[in-house]
């Protein structure tokens, strides 16, 4: 079975972003993962737990705050009330995608035409 939580409301801490989720995370494991969804046009980074995994999407309203992450090599959260986990390997792994994107007609004209415009 797979989740799907969206991160919203990415707010910059001192050297952090911290990206809001509207579900419960403390039973998440960052799989230092991030994958792409073309079709929706948001970057995924994995989640597992002993039974599930979960997809964090980071749709384009947050790609602002990805691309300050990448640029300054800050580190990335996620918040859930009290919960906060940090996602370990994001702007590496982000990084790493990004690059592959750019100008690659896999991953769907729409999505390497706004990579490019955004990063």
């Amino acid at each position: 079975m797979k989740n799907k939580l969206t991160a919203i409301n990415g707010k910059i801490i001192e050297n952090q972003i911290v990206f809001t989720v509207n579900e419960a995370i403390h039973h998440l494991q960052p799989a230092e993962q991030i994958l792409v969804d073309s079709d929706n046009l948001s970057f995924i980074y994995l989640m597992e737990d002993k039974e599930e995994y979960a997809y964090i999407a980071f749709p384009e309203e947050t790609w602002e705050f990805l691309k300050t992450a990448v640029e300054n090599k800050l580190s990335v959260y996620l918040s859930f009330n009290d919960q906060q986990i940090e996602l370990p390997q994001f702007t590496e792994e982000l990084e790493y995608i990004i690059s592959n994107i750019k100008g690659n007609g896999n991953y769907g004209d729409e999505m390497v035409t706004k990579v490019e415009e955004n990063f």
